[in-house]
């Protein structure tokens, strides 16, 4: 008799939203289906699949151990969020080439249902980055008699929610600082910047209305600016590898000696990216927007203001009434936000949002009553992009430090 063959082996997931992308949180359900597609006659002794949910960082460093001796030191640390194993067809041995227990599947398609419960404690927010990630998969893998196991693995993305319609993320920051330039024995006037925005938590899409006020007495021209920058902190054996990113730019006017400009809320748009990761204990991923005045031939002037990108956004009147299951399929909707026009975006953006998605986002972003209206927007950019590759370096710096 001539045996059969695996023409294909899928995993597709019950989406819990319109977008169709498999998007969940802590204690949602995740449910699917393993499907197989034979030619001819099959023997199988099982078809299990095995689902997990790990942050794990990774890196390297160069030390010297003397004159003419170098080595590498490893750094790596892992956290398990979840682990589950089940059998859809067979017995849990599959080490032994017997013909006992082998179930016949015919010419055809297959299909096999499965499901297993997320953990109702917090996840860390699926991420990819430069020494690290926070992966969710499931992997099915097929056992034949006197044959290799055939497997496969698809992701699937996980979102720790973060609502900013808290106190604590409503409340306005702000700061001033002030510069004196010196040049020898001769001291020119102050350089002076104030500036405030409305709150700390803000979505992938809204936009940072900035009011800021810069005073230059000094004899040079300055530039003022400001940016928003993602640090990316990974931790392992007692050490930290940070990295910074810019996320998005823009530029003021030139001023020059004795002039004084005012900022009356000058818009800094947020693109597509990671919520902030704040409860996981080896990756953190924190955002800032710096205000800045740009000296020439000197150390520059800049404050630093705390942001959270979170997932849910700001609801009109304060109140949410949004279930788990709306704030799932708001976070697909997520997935089909774009980017909407920055008044100075970094040059390389479009390597990761094309044209068509960020003319699509040009229109603004309408107030949202649950997490679901929110996922029609950057969020689902973000989704659909960081599963492939880590964020665009703009621009970063890389630090080691003990804890």
């Amino acid at each position: 008799m001539v045996l059969g063959k695996v023409k294909s082996l899928t995993i597709s997931f019950d989406c819990l939203n319109d977008s169709n992308v498999p998007v969940y949180s802590s204690g949602d359900t995740v449910s699917g289906r393993v499907n197989l597609e034979v030619t001819g006659e099959i023997r199988v002794k099982s078809l299990k699949i095995h689902a997990r949910g790990h942050a794990k960082v990774r890196w390297t460093e160069s030390r010297n151990a003397g004159s003419n001796t170098a080595y590498t030191q490893n750094y790596t640390e892992e956290v398990e969020y979840f682990n589950h194993k089940d059998i859809l067809i067979g017995h849990e041995r599959d080490d032994d080439n017997s013909e006992e227990g082998l179930h016949t599947l015919h010419s055809g398609r297959h299909e096999y249902a499965f499901s297993f419960e997320l953990p109702q404690t917090p996840l860390a927010t699926s991420f990819e980055g430069r020494h690290g990630s926070v992966r969710y998969w499931v992997k099915a893998e097929l056992h034949r008699p006197w044959l290799l196991p055939v497997k496969l693995k698809k992701e699937f993305t996980v979102f720790e929610h973060i609502d900013i319609n808290t106190p604590s993320l409503l409340s306005p920051q702000a700061g001033t600082k002030e510069k004196t330039l010196c040049c020898w024995f001769c001291t020119s006037g102050p350089i002076s910047l104030s500036a405030k925005i409305e709150r700390k938590g803000y979505t992938p899409g809204e936009s940072i209305q900035i009011f800021a006020e810069i005073e230059n007495c000094s004899s040079r021209m300055v530039v003022p600016k400001a940016a928003i920058y993602q640090t990316q902190a990974f931790y392992a054996k007692g050490k930290m590898k940070e990295v910074k990113q810019l996320v998005a730019n823009l530029r003021g006017e030139s001023l020059s000696s004795g002039k004084t400009e005012t900022w009356n809320g000058k818009v800094l748009k947020i693109p597509p990216v990671s919520p902030s990761i704040l409860d996981c204990s080896i990756i953190r991923v924190e955002y800032s927007l710096m205000v800045y005045v740009d000296i020439p031939g000197a150390m520059d002037l800049f404050l630093n203001l705390p942001l959270v990108i979170g997932t849910i956004p700001l609801h009109p009147f304060g109140s949410r009434t949004s279930s788990v299951s709306s704030q799932c399929s708001m976070n697909m909707n997520w997935l089909s936000l774009t980017l909407p026009e920055r008044p100075e975006a970094p040059p390389s953006y479009a390597e990761v949002v094309t044209e068509e998605q960020r003319q699509s986002s040009l229109a603004p972003i309408a107030a949202c009553d649950d997490f679901e209206r929110a996922l029609q927007g950057p969020l689902f950019a973000y989704i659909q992009e960081f599963r492939f590759l880590p964020p665009p370096l703009y621009s970063e710096v890389g630090t080691s430090d003990g804890i």
